[in-house]
């Protein structure tokens, strides 16, 4: 595979025309991207092809990470990934569905494990009560590994990162704010939400806590002001409906409606 060619009538039979969805054009160089933008809804892109390289190869060399392709037709006939087409093949690639199926293996509800750039996504998936493991040192390694020893969808925005073939399920996070990112996610996985039930700090679960029992531990203006307080099973941290809930209720709400209904299909 030596790279794509311009989108003009083919110089030879060593070429494929790609047809790349609106949706998946963000993953193209901007060259691409502007001359898929131009080209009529019928042509693609002519890319020049060695004639034995894998279709999943020729899509990863545009760019297009396979986890945002949900399948590849060659001539109108749906093909696997490792399909080697024919010189002069039109090549189409359909979009993951939102929201989108996961893979059989995969537990319900989804959850999910974030790269270190995803921090304040990671906090709002948590105050949706959507499981979200973080750590903001844990390197690619770490977090290949942790998604699937744990069944968990990577999410980022690194597209070499999806790229690695040990990974097992992952996804491009779209959007270049963690309110946009937020709506992405839940559209594209529909989790269910369960609000104010997780720890936003380390991802443990919240139980209600007496306030006799930790009256101790409160400043002296929360013992007297609020009397509801839920405590995290993991790393012991208190919550309360303070100052700022009203601006998280609104958040919460905001990301929910943005996001739509529906349940993950298939469950």
């Amino acid at each position: 595979m030596s790279g794509p060619r311009r989108p003009t009538e083919p110089a030879g039979n060593a070429e494929l025309r790609v047809r790349v969805p609106r949706t998946l054009r963000l993953f193209l160089p901007s060259r691409l991207h502007r001359e898929a933008d131009r080209a009529a809804p019928d042509d693609g892109l002519w890319c020049a092809y060695d004639g034995t390289s894998s279709l999943g190869h020729v899509v990863q060399s545009l760019g297009v990470p396979l986890t945002e392709v949900a399948g590849l037709r060659v001539d109108g006939e749906e093909v696997p990934v490792t399909y080697r087409p024919r010189a002069g093949a039109r090549i189409d690639l359909d979009p993951v569905a939102r929201p989108q199926t996961l893979p059989a293996s995969a537990p319900f509800p989804p959850r999910f494990v974030l790269d270190v750039h995803l921090g304040a996504l990671a906090r709002r998936l948590r105050l949706l009560g959507v499981d979200s493991a973080y750590r903001n040192d844990a390197d690619d390694p770490e977090l290949v590994e942790r998604a699937n020893s744990e069944r968990r969808v990577l999410l980022t925005q690194d597209r070499g990162l999806l790229r690695r073939r040990a990974l097992w399920c992952g996804a491009y996070v779209r959007g270049s704010g963690p309110d946009d990112q937020l709506t992405d996610v839940l559209s594209r996985f529909a989790p269910p939400t369960a609000p104010w039930t997780r720890c936003p700090a380390c991802n443990g679960t919240l139980e209600s806590v007496a306030k006799e029992e930790i009256a101790d531990r409160l400043p002296p203006g929360t013992r007297r002001t609020y009397d509801t307080f839920t405590r995290c099973t993991s790393c012991a941290r208190l919550y309360w409906p303070g100052a700022h809930h009203a601006r998280l209720t609104a958040r919460v709400a905001a990301a929910l409606e943005a996001a739509g209904p529906g349940p993950l299909p298939g469950r």
